[in-house]
């Protein structure tokens, strides 16, 4: 793939790739899959290399977004037993390794889910600090049925929760959010009504922060990416509407 404004190349490999005890990765011995993901772009410094996994680095000036996600990419793929290297030199390009655990097992015919994707009538507010998450998920919503109230941040969040609170039906929470964290504004719903209905979204498994929120009386968890049925479900669950 190649950006012919900028003439910068992008390519992509895989690979099988055999752990041993030598290798100094952070990895149980055996069998992987190997996911290269190369540029020849600008590249990186020492500085930003050490800083790129972090949930709210970028080098991104204000208005014009916050980068690529990779602190959500990492969970990802540790939360599935592998693990991501990368390495850059300013001025040569980027390379990403993806390290995910091979499957050797036959696959098994699996049966077609009979659960159907059901729409409904709530009023949502939908909380999350990245626009183009926000814009495709409030979409999804919208086409699902429901009304959508939006925020990009937890303040925003409270205050249309303050002014629209006895209209909305369910909040979904982006957990990982700068300023103030999604555990902040979990806190601050429930003093504004404990009877609030929340549905945890997190690039990171139900474990940690995100555990100790569901045992504070969340309603629900979904981890990101996440697909339209999982979503619509989630919902269904949360809200017991029937389909």
């Amino acid at each position: 793939m190649q950006n012919n404004q900028k003439g910068i190349k992008l390519a992509i490999e895989t690979c099988n790739f055999e752990v041993d005890n030598l290798h100094h990765l952070e990895l149980t011995p055996g069998n992987y899959v190997k996911v290269s993901v190369s540029d020849n772009g600008c590249g990186m410094n020492s500085e930003t290399l050490k800083r790129i996994f972090e949930p709210f680095f970028s080098t991104k000036q204000r208005g014009q977004g916050t980068g690529l996600g990779l602190s959500s990419v990492y969970g990802i793929i540790k939360n599935h037993g592998g693990t991501i290297t990368v390495y850059s030199e300013e001025g040569v390009g980027t390379t990403f390794n993806i390290f995910l655990p091979a499957i050797t097992k036959a696959v098994k015919e699996t049966k077609k889910n009979s659960r159907k994707i059901v729409s409904g009538n709530e009023t949502i507010l939908l909380v999350d600090d990245e626009a183009i998450v926000r814009e495709v998920n409030q979409e999804i919503l919208s086409e699902l049925g429901h009304r959508v109230f939006s925020a990009g941040n937890g303040r925003q969040a409270l205050e249309l929760y303050q002014e629209k609170g006895n209209e909305i039906d369910l909040v979904i929470l982006d957990m990982i959010m700068p300023e103030m964290s999604g555990a902040e504004v979990f806190a601050k719903l429930k003093e504004l009504n404990p009877k609030v209905k929340v549905l945890l979204a997190s690039g990171y498994s139900v474990e940690g922060q995100s555990a100790k929120i569901m045992a504070q009386g969340c309603n629900g968890f979904i981890q990101k990416p996440f697909t339209l049925e999982l979503l619509s479900n989630k919902i269904n669950e949360i809200c017991n509407y029937s389909a």
